[in-house]
């Protein structure tokens, strides 16, 4: 677990250990999973994500690839239509 400082300083140092988020994009909140058991611990009331919690590797590439998804035109194929004989 992460360690307290100061007493009633109310501050966090560092990060909880043995705990991981992961976004759930069908009902935009995150999830706090306990990694040895794979069970779910909390959902966040908000969209924001737990403080001092760290994420999921997997949440940050498929956020990425959606985004490139996005960004990415579709445009129609350009080029000669061939004769029906």
């Amino acid at each position: 677990m992460a360690t307290i400082g100061k007493k009633g300083d109310g501050k966090r140092l560092g990060a909880v250990k043995g705990r991981k988020q992961v976004y759930n994009a069908s009902t935009d909140r995150f999830i706090k999973v306990d990694p040895a058991t794979g069970l779910f611990m909390d959902v966040k009331a908000d969209a924001k994500p737990f403080a001092g919690v760290r994420k999921s590797k997997k949440v940050k590439k498929k956020a990425a690839a959606g985004k490139k998804a996005v960004k990415k035109k579709v445009g129609k194929k350009k080029g000669k239509k061939k004769a029906k004989r």
